[in-house]
Formats: C-alpha cells, structure tokens, sequence
C-alpha cells in the first residue's frame, strides 16, 4: 500500500464525513421543529418512545443528536428522565438505518445487463448528486434548496465511502495490517478497538462506515472478529452525550447514564451468550469473512433484541442511573430556561423558545390582570408578587433574547428566521406590558395608601376601559400563542377604540375637575391608569401587527397599520364599529 492510497483513504475519509453531516443538518432543518413536537407527544408510552426514537433518528442519520437532544430536553425540565429512556433505545435502532444504508455501496461496479449496465450504483449517485446541486443553486424555494443539500450530501457520503473502499483494497496484501485484525478476535480488544475509534471520531455512523469498506475490500474480517468491534462502537457513542451533559442538571446526567449502561450492559450480555454458545455449538459463520450487508445485519440484531430486552426494565435502568448520580440535600432546584445543548439543533431550539415564550405570555398575562384587579381593591400580597413576576419576566426576556441571538446565527429555513423575528420582537413587547402592570400597581398602591377612590362615574367609566383592555390583551395573547393571523387581524381595530375611550375619559375627567367632582390628586392617578392602559393596549397591537407582517412579508410597522386601513377600510371600520358599540361610555352625569 503507497502513500498515494494513505492520501486517498483519508482524502475519502473526509468526504464521507463531510457527506455525513450535509445530510444529517438537512435531513433536521428540513422536519425543523416538528421533531421537538412529536417527542413531546409521543413519549408518553415506551413502545412508541421507542419508534419515534427510532424514525427521528434515521431521519436525522446521528443517534447522538437524538440522545443529546434528550439530554437537554430532561435538563429543561421538558421531559421526564422515564420518557426519555425508551427514546434512548428507539435511538439505537434508527441508527442502523445509516449502516443500511452505507451498504448500498456494494453494489458499486455490480453491473448488470440491459438499462441495468448503464444504471449502476456510480450512476445513479451521480444523478442524484446533479439533481442536488440544481436544487441547491438555481431554485428560489428554501424547502427545494434544502431537498437539495440532502441529496448532495447522501451523494458525498456514498463517493467518500467508495474513495475509502479502493483505497483500503490493497490492504488485504499488507500482512501487517492481517496480523493487526487477528488481533481483534480477542473480544475485549475489539470492543475497545471499536470504542476508541468511535469516541474519536464522535460518530457511530463514520466508525460502521469505515469498519464496512475495510471489511469489504481487504477479506481479512470475520463475524468473530466484527462483533465486538461493533458493539464497541455502540459503546463509543455514548461519549458524545456524556460530554453534552457537563455542566447539565442531576436528570440530564442520568439521560447519558442510561445511554452508556444499555449500551455497556448489553455488549456483555450478548457477548457473553455469543461464546457460550459457540462454545457448545459449532458454527462455520463465525469464521467466515464478513461483508457491508452482514455488518449491517449485526449491528441491527443486537440493536433490536437489546431493546426487547431491556424495554421491560426501564424502571430498573432508570434506578441503576439515579442510584450512580445521587441527589443530595443540598441541590438547589435551579433549572435553566434554555438549553445550550439544543442550539446544535436549530429548529428544536426555536421550538424551545417558543414554549419559553408561550410561559412568558402567560405570565405576563396574569400579571396585568392581577394588577388591574388591585384597582379599587388593593392586597399588598398581590402587589408584591406582581413585582416578583415582573423580575422574572426581564429574566425570560434576557434569557430568550441571548438564546434566539444565537439561535439566529445559525442557517435557518424562511420559516425558522420568520419565528426568530417574531420572538424577538414579540418579547419585548411582553417585557415592556409587565412594566406597565408593575405601575398600575403603584398607582392602586397609593389610592389605598391616601384611603382616596374615584367617583361613581369615573368607576364605572374605567370598568368600560378595563372590560376593553383584558379583551384584547386576551386576543393579542391567543393570536401569539396559536399562531392565528385572522385572530390578530381583529386586535387593531380594538386598539383605536381604546384609544379614542382614553381620550374621552380624560375629558370626562377635566369636566369633572371644573365642576369640583373630582380632585387633581385622583387626577394624577387617573391620568396614570388611562397612560398604562392605553399603551398596554399599544403592545398588544404591536405583537398582533409583528405577527401579521411576519407571515405576509411586510416590514415598517407603522406604515402596514396604515396599509391595512385603506387596504381593509370596510372590514376594518365595521369591526371598528362593533367594538365601539360594545365598548360605549355610560352617560355623562
């Protein structure tokens, strides 16, 4: 074997790695966020644990990415260490998909005769990786630019696998490199052989791949000998989530356990039951010379039965993990917002922010109300923790602000920068309304604290205002949180009445003041509440208006709110209407 053939090993090497993560960040930008969702729903019960675990994974083509998405999905507090465990195994066995799939190479060269001679394996990769780059370079359509990218990444990771499989070929005539597999039939060895090499390299996938072509082209590799080297490798993929989870919470620490005791245990197990019975069975297999499709067939068997045999004790698993890491008294129940670990997955981040978001909306939605509530009927109780609440939603908002900034550097489909917009925007929005509850409640404060109300009139003035703002804070919120364009249509029509009530009820206001109704003190405080109100009201349109222009690719805010009542001018003044009729001051008194 020539220096030459070294370079191209490594030269294919390299390819096939590359090959290997095109495809896998676009197989995941392309499910975008719709992964995160289907392991929140599906994790419930271990048999489908187990299949969703197993299909995102050979969606995805990283096992690792599954487990350490697990990871930061328990450390987020998302989901439970038990729900995690079955996905775990699911993860292992969708992982084999990607030796199948490698074994296709074999086919490489294997000719037939009529149309088959002219479509062979080279061929068709060839196509598809044309079919790819025309995709990825001269459409306008993110989802087809991203069809292509995994097309042209399937493509490099199958010529990188056959660059490594000519290039390993002339090994079978190195003896040293025969001595060195013989070596490997001591079970120990190739397990840590497989191990090590997987650890190093951070994929299972690329280890497999690499054993496939050797195995392959040389013919110095048995069954015997590929065995333990394969379910070392299973072992050494378990680095990658136990690295991610450094710096993770006590249950994300379990999550990579649990992933290195099933994969540990049952590379024992097996092993052991593989030599005890060859030990009183012969069987000529084991000696034989292995190929692609045989190690495919391996490292699918042990992957399946593992996980029938384990399925049954994920409680038992569950323990063993909680019994290596130990809570103690003095853990303090802190539990980050976001997760780092998820920003190696785009699109489940963004989902993850959204579900930070959605918690933050609410929050923010309970504050206001309580804080309107104080008004006229003031608990000191409350107030304090409307500021409280206030606190943490700046801490929401710095939290998720950092996260999506990073998030946003990464390369996002049209859809996944849309919600990044609109987070970004949206947040803020949510921050600057819980300002505003913290100030209506100073002014309840000090009514209370100077034993002053408002008069009969003016109450029941503001019971108008009040009915008016909790409805389209209501609407601006559910138009957020289900994503709902029509809903958010209705909100700016809402918010012109309100500003045309604060603009009557101070007025009303200045009446009173003349005619000694009313003091200038409550005026104050009047002035105050009506000021809070109507730029409440003024967030809430400005979240309904940032969803609207995201999904209809419009851009200055105030110049689309000026464009929708001309363009809308009767749909919107009859809206207009119907909340000004509902929302009708009583009678001047």
């Amino acid at each position: 074997m020539t220096f030459q053939d070294v370079v191209s090993m490594i030269a294919g090497l390299c390819v096939f790695m590359f090959g290997m993560h095109t495809l896998s960040a676009s197989l995941e930008k392309f499910a975008g966020g719709r992964i995160e969702d289907l392991l929140n729903k599906m994790t419930s019960n271990p048999i489908k644990g187990v299949a969703l675990g197993a299909a995102v994974t050979a969606l995805i083509q990283s096992s690792a990415a599954t487990t350490v998405m697990m990871v930061g999905f328990v450390n987020s507090g998302l989901l439970k260490l038990s729900q995690a465990i079955s996905v775990i195994m699911g993860a292992n066995i969708g992982t084999t998909a990607t030796a199948w799939l490698m074994s296709l190479s074999s086919l490489a060269g294997n000719d037939v005769s009529g149309i088959m001679n002219i479509l062979n394996f080279n061929t068709v990769i060839t196509v598809i990786a044309l079919i790819g780059i025309i995709l990825a370079m001269f459409t306008k359509s993110d989802r087809k630019k991203t069809v292509g990218n995994i097309l042209m990444g399937f493509a490099l990771l199958m010529f990188g696998l056959n660059m490594m499989s000519a290039a390993s070929e002339k090994l079978k005539d190195v003896p040293e490199f025969t001595q060195f597999m013989t070596m490997f039939s001591n079970p120990i060895l190739g397990v840590i052989a497989g191990a090590v090499l997987t650890a190093v390299l951070q994929s299972s996938s690329v280890s497999i791949g690499i054993l496939q072509s050797v195995a392959s082209q040389t013919g110095t590799i048995t069954y015997k000998i590929a065995l333990p080297i394969l379910l070392g490798q299973n072992i050494g993929s378990c680095v990658t989530a136990l690295i991610s989870s450094i710096g993770a919470n006590k249950a994300a620490k379990r999550v990579a356990i649990v992933h290195l005791y099933f994969n540990v245990i049952g590379t024992v197990v097996f092993l052991g039951l593989f030599y005890l019975i060859t030990a009183f069975i012969d069987m000529p297999i084991v000696n034989e010379q292995i190929n692609a499709v045989g190690i495919a067939v391996i490292h699918s068997l042990f992957n399946i039965l593992a996980t029938a045999l384990f399925l049954p004790f994920t409680k038992q698993l569950e323990k063993l993990a909680c019994l290596t890491i130990r809570d103690s008294k003095d853990d303090e129940a802190k539990m980050p917002i976001l997760d780092k670990r998820l920003l190696n997955t785009p699109a489940v981040a963004i989902e993850e922010c959204k579900n930070v978001a959605y918690k933050m909306a609410e929050l923010t939605h309970k504050t206001l109300l309580s804080a309107i509530d104080l008004v006229g009927n003031y608990d000191s109780k409350t107030a304090a923790e409307i500021v409280e609440n206030e606190n943490t939603i700046d801490i929401y908002e710095d939290k998720i602000g950092s996260y999506i900034l990073q998030v946003a550097s990464k390369d996002l489909s049209v859809n996944d920068g849309q919600a990044v917009s609109n987070l970004l925007h949206t947040i803020g929005d949510l921050e600057r309304i819980s300002d505003h509850a913290v100030n209506i409640t100073e002014a309840a404060e000090e009514m209370h604290d100077k034993k002053i109300k408002f008069s009969k009139a003016a109450e029941n003035e503001m019971a108008v205002m009040t009915a008016a703002l909790k409805e389209i804070l209501d609407m601006s919120l559910r138009a957020f949180l289900n994503n709902d364009v029509a809903l958010a249509k209705e909100v700016e029509p809402l918010e012109d009445v309100i500003d045309g009530l604060r603009t009557e009820l101070k007025n009303r206001h200045v009446e009173r003041l003349k005619t000694g109704k009313c003091t200038i003190e409550l005026g104050f405080i009047l002035q105050d509440l009506l000021t809070n109100y109507e730029r409440v009201s003024d967030h809430c349109s400005n979240i309904a208006v940032c969803l609207i222009q995201i999904k209809e690719n419009s851009l200055d805010t105030h110049e689309y709110i000026n464009e929708l009542k001309k363009l809308d001018k009767s749909e919107f003044m009859d809206e207009f209407n119907d909340y000004r009729s509902k929302y009708t001051l009583p009678e001047r008194r």
